[in-house]
């Protein structure tokens, strides 16, 4: 359980190839995903059903959730429940109107003028899983973020749920209820994810316009295939936790945050990284009794027996920050002595969560930050989910005829040089 990776004495340059990944990636998925994508696309309705059966265990009785299957969701809540997901909605929002730039106008010259406006997509799609867990906490995550952009018009999808009878888990729908959702699918996978790009003309499904969420390594290479049809947030696949830990860090602790992800999937990754070889060994002899005693220890144990788990030995703190930056971590922990001077080393993570006050778990319920991130290391180039997600920065240009007219001759210089003088002429023009 929990092999070790000992990095020490090597360079930093040779950390990348000596990242534990996941055997199976989202490219090895791609080909799967496209065919149920392309099976959509000729199928409709009748292939989302049909998928429904192989990979859900059953087809809904109808596509789109009815009207009172919400407020049967919503009904059945119980108080406390009901509080925490509302008191989640109410974190989420206050954290995301952060996100909404304001609309800002710079003055070129007297008459001339750039407004920068940050304009929402009028139309979102959003993936909550299903399979081994249930998700109300994701419908928060993506709706909240979706409207305090001003979307006006969300689209979610969601795995038809066996025991459910074929339909979406009612947790999902009191949470999508709550926020006063109502255009809910039962469909799940690679195929959802082309249904919301694509559209389902039989269901009266319209395309969106971005795709958000999180989802298995399949949602994740439907996501890729997409991308350029529609946005999409990021590559949110399986889970990972990283923890930057020194020989301070509490052991019981990070094996319970390394176990708290591992119970998501059997692919889910656990990693530790630690100049400590001491905390190491006793991290591994401290998950040994909370996997025994937790629910879900059948595929935590996978997922801390497979590949894309570790103990990871390095040198030093800037050894293990080197280390985590190279694997770009989804969640990034930071048990050290000092974790803001570690902080300001770091440059890659999808969230960071400092000091032992502030587990993972924090951020995936109640923190008001968001839990949708990238996965895979493409928190080198991606972000969380946020309202900025739904907002494209749009550029409104405004100059009177003065402005324009001093310049004239530049504009026409350098559409002449550029052998396009149309463009010059197109100014002139307005002068003769």
């Amino acid at each position: 359980m929990l092999r070790t990776i000992d990095l020490r004495g090597k360079a930093a340059s040779e950390f990348g190839k000596a990242v534990p990944r996941p055997i199976v990636d989202v490219s090895v998925a791609s080909e799967a995903a496209g065919a149920l994508i392309d099976a959509v696309r000729g199928g409709g309705v009748a292939q989302l059903f049909e998928q429904a059966d192989r990979f859900d265990g059953g087809r809904p009785a109808q596509l789109r959730v009815p009207q009172s299957a919400f407020d049967a969701a919503i009904a059945g809540l119980g108080t406390e429940l009901r509080a925490a997901i509302e008191l989640s909605i109410a974190r989420v929002t206050e954290g995301a109107r952060a996100q909404v730039p304001p609309e800002t106008t710079t003055s070129i010259a007297d008459g001339a003028t750039i407004v920068q406006r940050w304009h929402p997509v009028a139309r979102a799609g959003v993936y909550v899983p299903g399979g081994k867990a249930v998700y109300p906490s994701s419908v928060v995550m993506n709706v909240v973020s979706a409207q305090v952009a001003g979307v006006r018009e969300i689209a979610l999808a969601s795995p038809p749920q066996k025991q459910f009878g074929g339909g979406v888990h009612p947790l999902i729908l009191a949470a999508a209820g709550l926020l006063g959702v109502d255009e809910v699918y039962a469909m799940g996978g690679a195929g959802a994810i082309g249904a919301l790009a694509y559209g389902v003309p039989d269901a009266g499904l319209r395309p969106v316009q971005i795709i958000t969420g999180p989802g298995n390594i399949y949602v994740a290479a439907a996501k890729r295939l997409v991308r350029g049809v529609v946005g999409i947030d990021s590559e949110a696949g399986t889970t990972e936790i990283l923890v930057i830990a020194d020989e301070t860090a509490d052991p019981v602790i990070i094996a319970a945050d390394l176990l708290s992800q591992a119970e998501h999937d059997e692919a889910a990754a656990s990693v530790l990284v630690t100049d400590s070889a001491e905390l190491g060994d006793a991290v591994r002899l401290a998950i040994r009794p909370l996997l025994a005693a937790t629910a879900n220890a059948a595929r935590a144990r996978v997922a801390l027996d497979g590949p894309q788990s570790a103990i990871v030995l390095v040198d030093d703190e800037a050894a293990a920050v080197a280390f985590s930056d190279a694997y770009a971590p989804e969640h990034l922990e930071l048990h050290t002595a000092d974790p803001h001077a570690t902080l300001a080393r770091i440059e890659n993570a999808g969230a960071i969560f400092l000091g032992q006050s502030t587990p993972v778990s924090l951020g995936d319920y109640l923190a008001g930050s968001n839990h949708v991130l990238p996965t895979g290391g493409t928190a080198r180039f991606s972000s969380a989910l946020g309202a900025y997600t739904f907002l494209r920065p749009q550029q409104v240009i405004e100059y009177s005829r003065k402005a324009l007219a001093e310049l004239e001759p530049a504009i026409v210089a350098l559409a002449n040089a550029e052998h396009l003088p149309a463009h010059g002429e197109a100014v002139t023009a307005r002068f003769r």
